[in-house]
Formats: C-alpha cells, structure tokens, sequence
C-alpha cells in the first residue's frame, strides 16, 4: 500500500506542480507570466497578475507538498481547490476531456481527497517527521475545504458579464479588473 501511495503522490503531485509552472513561467511549455494572466481572463477572472501568481503559486505548492507527503491534508485541500476553480471554468463544456471538460480537475480533486483520507503513506515526509495519520476531523475538514474554498475564489474572482446586465446583475467595478 505504501508503495501505490508513493506513486499516486509522486504522479498527482507533480502533475499539478508543473500546470502551476506551466501558469507563470515559460517552463513546460507554459506561456509565461504575461500567457498565465491572459489566461485567466479568457476564462473569466479578474485580478490580473496576482491571479496567475496566487493560482500558479498554489498549484506549485500544493503539488511539491502532495508529492513529498508533506501536511499533506493542508496540500490536499489546496489542490482540491485549485483544481475546483479549474473544474468550474470547464464546467459548460461538459464531463469529458475531449470536450475541454472537467474531467481531469474532477480525478485530481478525487485524487486529493483520497490522500487526505488514506494519509501519505510510510514513505513521506509526514511519517519521517511526525504525524503518518492524521485525525479523521483533519481529512473530512481538508474534503469540505478544499472545494469550498475553490467556488469562493472562483465567486469572488469572476468578471463581471454582459449577461450579468441583463439578469438583473450587479457588475463589480471595473477597477477592480
């Protein structure tokens, strides 16, 4: 079992590590700083450079965290809600990848939530440095967390629409852009 965690770990982790760097570096293919804000705005969001700064940091964190078995419930609830936020901008375009889906964003929230459940395993730093399992209140906390956290920052983040005009809306001010 040990072993299968310290695969899930390594894979899931550096997946969602690198997406992060992919978000504000030119490294993995990424478009730089300058792609990973224009990004965001394309999907929707406001706050320009920190935007792309906090979401890419997160990312990076919550991934090499999740990979070395690191307070790995704090790094699963940060990468159930990074990757919640991603999951929302796919929302409309259905489940499956092909589509541009949410698919993927679903398996990695799935994939944090069950490390925050199951632990890291022996081979962690957790379990070099202390605590191997956590209290269930810490993983069920980390499950509720994470996702919340990611539809509150996608809410507070959202820009303002055409549409919103006409449902009766109130758009945000547009300095805050």
């Amino acid at each position: 079992m040990d072993s299968g965690l310290l695969v899930l770990r390594l894979v899931v982790g550096l997946l969602i590590a690198g997406h992060g760097v992919q978000k504000v570096s030119f490294r993995l293919g990424g478009n730089g700083l300058a792609g990973g804000t224009e990004e965001f705005r394309r999907d929707g969001f406001r706050g320009g450079v920190l935007t792309a700064l906090a979401a890419g940091g997160s990312q990076i964190g919550a991934g090499l965290f999740l990979a070395a078995g690191l307070l790995t419930p704090l790094a699963a609830t940060a990468a159930m809600g990074v990757m919640t936020v991603a999951g929302t901008v796919k929302w409309r375009k259905g489940l499956w990848v092909q589509n541009d889906g949410y698919e993927y964003p679903l398996v990695l929230v799935t994939v944090a939530a069950v490390l925050a459940l199951t632990g890291p395993g022996r081979w962690s730093l957790d379990h070099l440095l202390g605590p191997a399992t956590w209290p269930v209140w810490v993983s069920l906390a980390a499950i509720a967390i994470g996702p919340v956290s990611g539809l509150i920052t996608r809410t507070a983040l959202r820009r303002p629409t055409a549409d919103d005009a006409t449902n009766g809306r109130t758009p945000h001010a547009k300095a805050a852009d």
